[in-house]
């Protein structure tokens, strides 16, 4: 099994590639050829290669004992893939159906699908969205944050001086940080600037709501 922990990285990319490829087939089966049921296959293909690379990252986990990047880095992609990739994999899907309807002079949108599209032009519902994908990442954000603390700390007390004085960023590596290594303060730190980034983006459209899109 010592093959896992050599190649896991290669083993990881060859997942990710084939996983590609299944998207890509389901989009020209379902879309080009309008074989719907035959295109569900490669979305299942698609989600048992997810699961295949949950099971590979707890292995290797379960092998070396330590959380590396590997799992982290599959474990974000777990992540993605199972909240905000379903719904951009709608969004994709329904920006293809309409695109090729119209080259095939075949509608292919149904009626939810432009109330959806309608829905999506107004402001108050774009800004409520962008509120609640922007609270969900803050639970997920607080939850690995709050997990990769109690490995790096001994106790709550000791995490609440960390929150108190946050002079610790400023060093660049986990020593007299609350992670344990590293490699999880670089993602740490990495995934902070990403959640503010996120945050400030999302709570724009409530802040400064754009006009409503009749087009």
């Amino acid at each position: 099994m010592n093959y896992l922990i050599e190649y896991q990285w290669g083993i990881f990319i060859t997942i990710e590639i084939l996983s590609l490829i299944a998207l890509l087939l389901f989009g020209a089966i379902r879309y080009f050829f309008d074989k719907r049921k035959l295109s569900i296959g490669f979305i299942f293909l698609f989600i048992a290669l997810l699961f295949i690379e949950g099971i590979l990252a707890f292995i290797i986990y379960r092998m070396t004992g330590e959380f590396s990047t590997f799992q982290m880095v599959i474990i974000i992609f777990l992540i993605y893939a199972c909240t905000f990739g379903i719904n951009d994999f709608k969004k994709l899907d329904r920006w293809m159906r309409g695109k090729v309807g119209k080259w095939r002079g075949k509608e292919l949108l149904t009626e939810k699908d432009y109330e959806i599209i309608a829905k999506n032009k107004d402001p108050k519902y774009v800004a409520k969205k962008y509120r609640l994908s922007s609270f969900i990442h803050f639970i997920v954000f607080i939850i690995a944050q709050s997990i990769f603390w109690l490995l790096g700390t001994d106790n709550i007390g000791e995490m609440l001086a960390y929150i108190k004085d946050f002079s610790w960023v400023e060093s660049g590596s986990a020593e007299n940080s609350p992670y344990p290594n590293d490699t999880l303060y670089a993602i740490g730190i990495l995934w902070g600037i990403i959640f503010i980034v996120d945050v400030i983006y999302s709570w724009s459209y409530t802040l400064f709501p754009s006009k409503r899109k009749d087009n």
